[in-house]
């Protein structure tokens, strides 16, 4: 309707993400056929702390995009200080109804029927029954594939089995490339905890959510306790770094480009740059899916699959520089053409119908299989702009999973579940 230029501030709550609209093929064709441009902005230190300051001020930038979970969420929506999407919608742009999810809406709806965010690779229920075997969980334990086997591949779901392989591993191989080992790797330690010794340990042990009908505090659990007590005795023995401790997001992942960590409780797709890099310089050296910590009963995991919240929300601020827009290009972004624009990117260019399906060229997928660090940097498709992805739409066009990834994929099949209902 309107394809004059205009730039929206777009605030993105993770410190980590570093892309640059308008550098990359992707977003220089989003630009040229919308007319928008892209300004990110993105905290230099804590999130928190630059969030809350932008809150007091009451000047938001145009779009923010930060984690379901976050206070931040409730107090922009309370404060008033965005706008309800159905009421931009009825106003402006009733093309958004078409395209948003009907389901997602209804889930994020307040008291006041409004609707203020919408979510990225969100699952309703029946499609995660529907997708959860080609799309499943996140969550891995993994081990670095040549010191693992060189220990004599162990079993590490018991206390005494991973307390003994994280052991072995800091005897046999002290220091890699002349750097210490680090035993044992985790996401990094926040203002509120720390997403690996939380949650994600919880459903390895497959503790319930849920008890005789009642709301479970996994907490406090027998089997949690008895592994948080695993690794103080690991502490003890010397078997953890400091460096776990203090590390941000950017140096973990330098430390997994230099294979510095043994075993790793991380979630896959935080590390896929990481991996390949590895991969491409020996195979052997990579990292691999095992059986990790588990219950005392040996039950396999309960891992997380997505959910309906997704893992960010995207709303738009009431200081909107043109509201109109502003809701039209969102409605651009979740629609089929959106997603297929930001996943495969420009057709003739990065992909084509190739035998009946529409996927990238042998060349553009040759790249993102060998550097995804140069795709990115080339043609910014396949999600380099994820805020509002649709992770069940892009199934479509998904090339088959190859290798180092794969191994890791496969392994999560059969163990995920969805945690949707205990959302928010």
């Amino acid at each position: 309707m309107d394809t004059s230029p205009i730039t929206f501030d777009w605030y993105v709550n993770f410190s980590w993400f570093n892309a640059k609209w308008g550098e990359d093929a992707v977003s220089k064709y989003v630009t040229k056929k919308t007319g928008v441009n892209i300004n990110f902005i993105v905290p230099a230190g804590n999130e928190q702390e630059k969030l809350n300051t932008m809150i007091a001020s009451g000047q938001l930038p145009d779009f923010i995009t930060l984690g379901w979970w976050e206070d931040a969420v409730k107090k922009m929506i309370e404060g008033q200080l965005v706008l309800p999407l159905n009421k931009l919608a009825e106003k402006y742009d009733i093309y958004f109804f078409k395209v948003a999810d009907p389901e997602k809406l209804a889930w994020y709806k307040q008291d006041d029927r409004n609707v203020c965010k919408y979510p990225n690779a969100s699952s309703s229920p029946k499609d995660f029954a529907k997708y959860k075997d080609l799309k499943p969980s996140n969550q891995t334990f993994v081990v670095r594939k040549d010191i693992y086997e060189a220990i004599g591949s162990p079993d590490m779901r018991t206390p005494e089995g991973f307390l003994n392989a994280l052991k072995a591993a800091k005897e046999k191989f002290p220091t890699f490339d002349g750097q210490p080992l680090i035993p044992l790797g985790l996401h990094e330690f926040t203002d509120t905890g720390n997403y690996s010794l939380e949650s994600y340990l919880q459903n390895f042990l497959a503790i319930p959510m849920v008890k005789d009908g009642k709301l479970y505090d996994r907490y406090t659990d027998p089997e949690y306790i008895r592994w948080l007590k695993t690794l103080r005795k690991a502490s003890e023995m010397g078997l953890l770094s400091k460096d776990i401790f203090i590390d941000k997001d950017p140096q973990i992942k330098e430390k997994i480009a230099q294979g510095r960590y043994f075993a790793m409780l991380y979630q896959r797709s935080d590390f896929t740059q990481q991996e390949q890099a590895l991969y491409s310089k020996d195979p052997n050296k990579i990292y691999i899916a095992v059986d990790g910590p588990a219950n005392s009963k040996l039950d396999p995991p309960t891992l997380a699959g997505d959910s309906i919240s997704g893992w960010t929300v995207t709303l738009i601020s009431k200081n909107v520089k043109d509201p109109a827009r502003a809701i039209r290009f969102l409605s651009y972004l979740v629609s089929e053409e959106g997603q297929r624009d930001l996943y495969l990117g420009i057709k003739g260019q990065t992909w084509d119908t190739i035998d009946g399906k529409d996927q990238f060229k042998p060349e553009v997928l040759n790249l993102l299989n060998k550097d995804r660090a140069q795709f990115d940097q080339k043609y910014g498709a396949a999600f380099k702009y994820w805020m509002l992805m649709d992770t069940n739409m892009m199934l479509q066009w998904v090339p088959p999973t190859a290798e180092p990834f794969k191994q890791l994929e496969d392994w999560t099949k059969g163990k995920t579940v969805s945690f949707a209902a205990f959302d928010e």
